[in-house]
Formats: C-alpha cells, structure tokens, sequence
C-alpha cells in the first residue's frame, strides 16, 4: 500500500475526531451584557408575551373598525403614548389619538394611520374604511409565552442579546469559553518588532490562529516561540496540558530532520493521525496530551489558515457545546481554467461573484501554500473534490464563502 492511500480524506478525519471527542463543557452564568458569542447551556423559553398588550403598529387613531368608513367623523377624546396609555374606553363615534408602541385602548380594534384622516375642529374626517386588527400588533405576535428563544448549544448573537432583554433576563446560564494553548516552533522564527537575520522570518502563524480563535470566544494561553529543540518542545506541551482544553500548534508536524513536534506528542500522548489528503494541509496531526486536545497545524501559513478553518473550528465548536457545525456551500461556474491534480481535495483561494443570474468562481493569486497574501485578497475557498483533475471554464464548482474566521 502506498503512503498515500493511508491518509485520510477530510471527511474521514472529521469524522474521526468527532468520534473521539465527548464535549463536557462547564457551565457559568453571566449577565447579559456578556453572554454575546457564548454558547447557551440551557433551553431558554420566553417567561411572557412580546409584545406584551395590543399596541398601535404607527402613528394615527385608535378606533372601532366599522366606525371608520370613507366619509365619517369621529371625535377625539383622549390621548395615548407609548408607556402613557390612555385610560378611558372608545365608544361607538369616538377615537383616541395613538403614537407607534402605544397600548391600544379598550374597546378600540384597529388603528387608522394619520395619513388616512382630516383634523377638524370636533375630531378627525375619516378617508378609507379599515378592518378589525388592521395597524395593530398583537401580543405575543412577536413571542409568545413558552415559546423557546434559544437553544442549548446555540452561540449567543447579538439579536439574540436583543431578544433575552426583551424578555426581561438578565443573566444567562452558558458554557464555559474553551481554553486553548498556542505555540509556534522554528528556529527561523522572529517576533514582529525585531529586525530580521539572515535565514530567519517573521512568525506570522501565532497571530493569525489567535485572531481566528478569538472569533470563537475562546481564552487563548499563549505560549510564545519554541525553539526547535525536543526538550523545549516538551516543556512547552507539559505547561500546555496543564493549563488547555485543547493544544494548537503550527509547524513540526511534517517529516523534516528538525520536525520535532509530532516526535515530542507521541512520548508525552498519542497520535489519531497526522496525514489528510488535503491541499495545502496533509501535514496536520490530531491526538490528545493527558486531559488535553492537540491539534498539530502544518507551519506553511495558507495551510495553517485552511486546517484551523476547515478542522480545528467544528471540533472547537463542538467541544464548545454547539451541534457540529455545517457548512454553507454554494454551487458555482469557473470563470476560467483552474488546475488540479488528483489525489486531494484542494481548497483553492478564489473569489466569488455574482454575474447575472449566476455565481461565478475565479483563483485569486498564487495558490501556493506559503502565499498568505492569496488569503487575504479572496472571499472564498474553491473546494476541488479530491479525485477531481483539472477543471476547464465554464464547468460546475463548489464554493465555500469564507466564514467570520477569516472575513
């Protein structure tokens, strides 16, 4: 058998680390104003209605529907406002002047917009007929009472903050944000801010993973630059699993001489696998250290951008608490001629657009794996399925649209 044929296809690694992992997160209760991007532990249902009464869905008269027929009047005998509702009763030939939000008043079924009415001296002139329940908000039509608002396992967006206060809560029970450990180890390694030497470059790798990460609201331990030396390695990973969920690092999972990573992981855990017939990303290493995840990135940063994306994320997600995560995949037509050998999937960098009434797919610059410039200017990955060879313009493509991890 051929080194080849035992990598795993990135369907097969997926679904091999969800079925290693059993997400037991802990649970914490936070106020509102900092529960946006936590993952609710509980099913929240709504405790009331919203609204919580009828209320006038714009500015204009609350009335008797059957009174307001083109060409009567009506006298005005009140006033309502929203949080001042108007304490009387509409009677037959009668109307109450009523803001947007106001509590419509008793024995009034509809509310005519202002538009439709003429002041005059005794009240309004009315200037088109109405129906029961016409401009008025019902309660509970926003939410009723019971209803579930949010689910357990569902990440906290802002609308989601909005709709909680609506509610009257104040504080919501989620799951601890997961605590992931970061390093990068090369010896050709510099921090930004330090001039450069001979043969060395800048660690770009470290910044990017824990920019991404914090878009999963994730407390991120960072770890540094780890010199490539088996023994700093180990310290690194020891200090790691004493204090992650889950270990993240990039480079040293390749076979080069100085590739220690993978070497270092296997004495202190043990090793799922560590090839995926994925381009750019073969080189990434999964396992576990102790009580403790370990993702192993490949050190080129295109490929380290793609495996955080494409396999670290679900899994952090999941331990998370959420559902396995789905992607959005659009369906598209190449542009023009894109070329690909068989043998992986290739998640090529592209950018799409609308033409017309199709959406179309174009590679954004070099697809090298270290051209981290290629990620920057695309919107999207172009996923080439991996028996699929070279692909002429025109032809069908799958399409990812890059995610808030990389937007």
């Amino acid at each position: 058998m051929s080194d080849q044929a035992r990598w795993l296809s990135l369907p097969e690694a997926l679904e091999a680390i969800k079925n290693s992992v059993s997400p037991r997160p802990e649970q914490t209760q936070v106020p509102l104003t900092a529960a946006l991007d936590n993952v609710a532990a509980q099913v929240i249902t709504a405790p009331l209605n919203v609204p919580g009464y009828d209320n006038s869905a714009m500015d204009g008269y609350a009335v008797i529907a059957a009174d307001a027929n083109a060409g009567n009047s009506l006298r005005v005998i009140g006033e309502a406002f929203a949080g001042h509702p108007f304490s009387g009763e509409v009677t037959p030939g009668t109307c109450v002047r009523i803001m947007t939000g106001a509590m419509l008043p008793a024995g009034a079924d509809a509310v005519i917009m202002q538009e439709q009415t003429d002041r005059t001296e005794q009240g309004i002139h009315c200037q088109a007929a109405l129906c029961e329940g016409d401009n008025i908000r019902l309660a509970g039509s926003d939410l009723a009472a019971g209803e579930t608002i949010i689910r357990a396992g569902q990440r906290l967006r802002p609308v989601d903050i909005g709709l909680l206060a609506s509610m009257g809560i104040a504080e919501v029970t989620v799951n601890k944000p997961l605590r992931v450990a970061t390093f990068s180890t090369g010896d050709e390694l510099v921090p930004p801010g330090q001039p450069l030497k001979s043969g060395q470059i800048y660690d770009s790798n470290r910044y990017t993973i824990q920019a991404m990460l914090s878009r999963l609201n994730i407390e991120v331990i960072d770890l540094g630059l780890i010199r490539d030396d088996p023994e700093a390695i180990a310290a690194a990973f020891k200090k790691a699993m004493s204090q992650a969920d889950v270990i993240v690092t990039s480079a040293g999972v390749s076979i080069g001489d100085a590739d220690y990573t993978k070497d270092v992981m296997a004495q202190l855990g043990e090793i799922n696998f560590w090839k995926i017939a994925m381009k750019p990303g073969k080189p990434f290493a999964f396992g576990k250290l102790g009580e403790s995840w370990f993702c192993g990135l490949p050190g080129n940063p295109v490929a380290a951008v793609v495996t955080l994306n494409q396999i670290v994320q679900p899994l952090l997600r999941y331990l998370a608490g959420e559902d396995w995560p789905e992607q959005t995949m659009y369906r598209a037509v190449a542009s023009k001629p894109i070329r690909k050998k068989p043998g992986r999937a290739d998640f090529q960098r592209g950018r799409l657009t609308q033409a017309g009434d199709q959406l179309e797919a174009s590679p954004v610059g070099s697809q090298s794996s270290g051209v981290l410039s290629s990620v920057a200017n695309a919107n999207c990955f172009i996923l080439l399925e991996q028996d699929r060879g070279n692909v002429a313009a025109g032809e069908t493509v799958t399409v990812l649209p890059f995610d808030r991890l990389l937007q």
